[in-house]
């Protein structure tokens, strides 16, 4: 914080009354530039845009900077109830209505049922992405982004059958 308050050339309490800890801080820096790399893509189809968004996402964040900020945020925020809420409000809740569009588009198209969960939908596309980035196993590659959205996809198109049991467990 007292580099940021040099470089910037103001105090330190300053710096505190805008960002009272460094995580909001590092937070705002990188909400900035994540979302610089994250525009809703519109291809006309759900897949299309589902794989751009996530191609988008994985360019992002693997490898890079940004991807082990991302990492360390996602830590902090456990640790850090007054992040958690400003990671929720103004990240998680941007972010997923972002892409949100791109499920109501589709909707409108006619290539997503009904009684499918926009909610779950982005949980089942970015979860996995998040999963893998935070656990390292496999690789976050295209063939994983082509797999998880015609996997998602597969789920959700009309006249996908689900039994009334399958709806109250969804």
């Amino acid at each position: 914080m007292d580099e940021v308050a040099q470089r910037g050339g103001v105090s330190k309490a300053t710096i505190y009354r805008w960002w009272p800890t460094k995580g909001t801080l590092v937070f705002e820096a990188f909400t900035a530039n994540f979302l610089a790399g994250q525009p809703t893509p519109d291809t006309g189809s759900l897949r299309g845009d589902l794989l751009a968004a996530l191609r988008n996402w994985i360019k992002t964040v693997k490898g890079t900077v940004t991807g082990r900020t991302l990492v360390g945020l996602i830590a902090e925020v456990q640790r850090d109830p007054d992040l958690a809420e400003i990671w929720r409000e103004r990240f998680v809740n941007r972010v997923r209505t972002q892409h949100r569009l791109m499920i109501d588009r589709a909707r409108g198209r006619g290539e997503v049922s009904e009684d499918a969960d926009p909610d779950v939908m982005l949980d089942l596309l970015f979860g996995a992405a998040y999963h893998r980035l935070l656990q390292s196993h496999l690789p976050l590659n295209d063939r994983f982004a082509q797999a998880v959205v015609d996997t998602v996809v597969a789920g959700v198109q009309p006249g996908h059958a689900r039994t009334n049991g399958d709806a109250k467990r969804a």
